[in-house]
């Protein structure tokens, strides 16, 4: 399909995970991405229900990232883990937390 090769945006990403979060529970903690070309996606997994915003606030868990890298992980073209280890995603805050996206992003 010739939209899966499209290349999303923030507004796009921020749409698809404002529908996962809305599904999920149990995430008990802060999340932003905060993208190298600017803007944010915050998740508020700590309030009922869950809230997601494209403002910056402080957040338990950060993950760093280019747009690019972002639409490579949603079309499955890298996985989180060698984004990570090779530096394309930056992570400031508990990793272990930063697990809990399994949820949203799986």
């Amino acid at each position: 399909m010739a939209d899966e090769k499209r290349e999303l945006t923030v507004e796009d990403f921020t749409t698809g995970i404002r529908e996962r979060v809305a599904a999920a529970s149990g995430l008990d903690a802060t999340f932003k991405f905060a993208y190298h070309e600017g803007g944010f996606i915050y998740i508020d997994g700590k309030s009922t229900p869950h809230a997601v915003t494209n403002e910056d606030h402080p957040a338990d868990v950060t993950l760093r990232m280019s747009i690019a890298t972002m639409n490579k992980l949603h079309r499955r073209e890298t996985n989180p883990t060698v984004a990570f280890m090779t530096g394309a995603i930056k992570l400031e805050g508990n990793m272990l937390l930063a697990m809990k996206l399994d949820k949203i992003l799986g």
